[in-house]
């Protein structure tokens, strides 16, 4: 209960973050998708998703992460501020894989 608040809170901050304090113009527009606690509340998984380069902005991410941490020290009141690590989201990417492959199949029993 206490994790899904905390990893709420958190996604939401990191969002501003990224998207109006990071000043590095390759970055693109990246998107948080979810952010996934541990037990104890020291280590976050940021999962996000980008229109551009993606594991371009995971290292723009990965280079920036001790200034968000930083940043959400001085925003968010917890006793500790867990360690971030970033992944790519690939779940559009997935869903519209099978949203196409059941477009396909669906057209090809039209045919028959």
């Amino acid at each position: 209960m206490r994790k899904d608040r905390v990893a709420s809170l958190l996604s939401r901050e990191i969002s501003k973050i990224v998207a109006y304090e990071i000043k590095d113009p390759r970055i693109g527009f990246i998107t948080i998708t979810r952010v996934v606690m541990q037990d104890d509340l020291k280590m976050a998984l940021v999962y996000f998703s980008s229109l551009g380069d993606k594991t371009e902005g995971l290292e723009i991410l990965n280079h920036a992460k001790g200034y968000i941490r930083t940043s959400l020290a001085h925003r968010v009141r917890l006793k500790y501020i867990p360690q971030l690590e970033f992944k790519i989201d690939n779940s559009y990417e997935y869903g519209a894989r099978i949203d196409a492959l059941i477009e396909e199949i669906n057209r090809t029993d039209k045919k028959k």
